[in-house]
C-alpha cells in the first residue's frame, strides 16, 4: 500500500472505541479530525502524547477539531488508560489491525536489534470533506497539539 499523503482520501473505518461503541471515520463528515495513531496505552511517550491532546483539547475543539486517537490495543485497555489519564477524547480499539495497514502506519521497527511489527506513531489532520490535509510522522510526543495548530495556521 502507498504512504497516505495530503490531497488523498482519508480510508473509513468503523472500530469499537473504549466504550464498546462503534465508531466511524464518517461520523465526524463535515468536521475537521486530528487521527492519532500510537503504539501502546500506558507507555512513557504514548501518554505524553496523549495527555498533551486533553490539555489542550478545548483549544483544538474551538479551532474546530475532533481528537480520535488509535492503537492496536483492545477496548478495556483504552478505557483504563482514558480513566486514568481523563481523557476527553474518542479511543479506537483496531485489534483487527485494519485501521493501521489502511492508514500504511503498521511497519517494521528495530528495538535493541529486535525486528518487530508495530505502530509508527503518526498524526493525520483530516478536513471535514474526509480528505487528508496533513501527515506528521515525526511526532514530538509532548508537543503534538502544537505540531497540528503550527500546521493549519
Amino acid at each position: 500500500m502507498a504512504t497516505l499523503q495530503p490531497g488523498d482520501k482519508a480510508p473509513d473505518f468503523t472500530a469499537k472505541d473504549q466504550n464498546g461503541k462503534e465508531v466511524s471515520l464518517s461520523d465526524y463528515k463535515g468536521k475537521n479530525v486530528i487521527l492519532y495513531f500510537y503504539p501502546k496505552d500506558d507507555t512513557p511517550g504514548c501518554t505524553a502524547e496523549s495527555c498533551d491532546f486533553r490539555d489542550n483539547y478545548q483549544s483544538l475543539l474551538s479551532q474546530g477539531f475532533d481528537v480520535i486517537g488509535v492503537s492496536v490495543d483492545d477496548e478495556k485497555s483504552h478505557k483504563k488508560f482514558e480513566s486514568k489519564y481523563s481523557l476527553p477524547f474518542t479511543l479506537i480499539a483496531d485489534t483487527d489491525h485494519s485501521i493501521v495497514e489502511a492508514y500504511d502506519v503498521w511497519k517494521e521497527k528495530n528495538m535493541y536489534g529486535k525486528k518487530y511489527m508495530g505502530t509508527a506513531r503518526t498524526t493525520f489532520v483530516i478536513n471535514g470533506d474526509g480528505v487528508i490535509d496533513h501527515v506528521i510522522d515525526k511526532v514530538d510526543t509532548k508537543a503534538s497539539s502544537q505540531q497540528v495548530l503550527e500546521l493549519v495556521k
